[in-house]
């Protein structure tokens, strides 16, 4: 899949296609019933499929550390949509310049100019242009005075209810990874590269891989059973996100023990798939009382793994 960032970026080549745009935060079940409509009118057609999405996420440009925690990395989103069969992403720089155009110029600029899109797909929610001033009803009549169409996405619905990436958010910070993972239509994960720390883990005989959380902090919080690969890496393991309050932690991080695991791997990008919420994270009154805790989240750890295999 090539990745276009910026609308400096587009070229002749990249006019002419099919589109969607949106966060696509999470690329879960409803993302992904977008995205075959999308792939298939763009084989109908016979032009490449693209996704536009934006960097930062729009809520993040406005609301800075407010914002709610992202399901995806940058990175993450792109693979998954390229494991849909996308040709093209598109990402945008969400900064002032993009806040204050216009719903005319979005569409000149981006689908006219820069794309010349064919097929548009969005919601029929979908709002755009500075103070979110262009709708539905704007790009169909666009889309009829310039040559292309438009249409809307079909609700994709799971227990009756819309599939939504504020769902998914919701389900996993209720630390329902079942719900969260029938909503993504594959487990949760988080992708990283292991970073060094302060060396706590090790010190208290349970070394621990810290996963680079960036500025994005993740949904979960607390102590969970999880599976863990990476280039040299496959194995279960007892992971936990949060500030680390008995230490005095300030940053969210994601540091995981690795069961039966001593190999070097500073530096390696991992993916931890979390398998089974344990316990809230909590502060304790000391660094010995936090070793006893740890043990035992090892040993409840192993024991749910040892009861899923039987």
């Amino acid at each position: 899949m090539e990745l276009i960032r910026g609308l400096h970026n587009l070229r002749e080549k990249h006019r002419g296609c099919v589109a969607t745009i949106g966060n696509f935060d999470g690329v879960h079940l409803g993302h992904r019933q977008v995205l075959k409509q999308v792939k298939a009118k763009a084989e109908e057609l016979g032009l490449p499929s693209v996704v536009i999405t934006f960097e930062p996420q729009p809520r993040e440009f406005f609301a800075g550390d407010k914002a709610p925690p992202r399901l995806t990395r940058f990175s993450e989103k792109y693979r998954l949509l390229a494991a849909e069969g996308i040709d093209r992403h598109l990402c945008l720089t969400f900064n002032e310049r993009l806040r204050a155009m216009t719903a005319d110029d979005f569409v000149e600029e981006l689908l006219l100019r820069g794309l010349a899109v064919k097929h548009f797909v969005v919601g029929d929610d979908f709002r755009f242009g500075c103070d979110r001033s262009g709708d539905y009803s704007m790009l169909r009549a666009a889309g009829d005075k310039h040559g292309f169409s438009v249409v809307n996405t079909q609700t994709f619905l799971s227990a009756d209810e819309r599939v939504s990436s504020s769902r998914v958010r919701k389900a996993l910070e209720n630390n329902q990874l079942d719900i969260a993972e029938q909503l993504l239509g594959r487990p949760y994960v988080v992708s990283g590269r292991v970073m060094h720390g302060q060396k706590l883990g090790r010190q208290l005989g349970v070394p621990t891989a810290n996963v680079r959380m960036h500025r994005f902090p993740c949904p979960l919080r607390g102590v969970y059973a999880v599976e863990v690969v990476g280039e040299n890496v496959r194995c279960q393991g007892v992971c936990n996100v949060g500030l680390r309050p008995t230490v005095g932690g300030q940053q969210p991080v994601l540091e995981a023990h690795l069961f039966d695991f001593n190999k070097d791997i500073y530096g390696q990008l991992l993916t931890v798939e979390f398998k089974h919420f344990i316990r809230a994270e909590q502060k304790f009154d000391g660094i010995e009382q936090l070793k006893q805790q740890i043990f035992k989240d090892i040993d409840d750890v192993r024991a749910f793994f040892a009861c899923a295999r039987s």
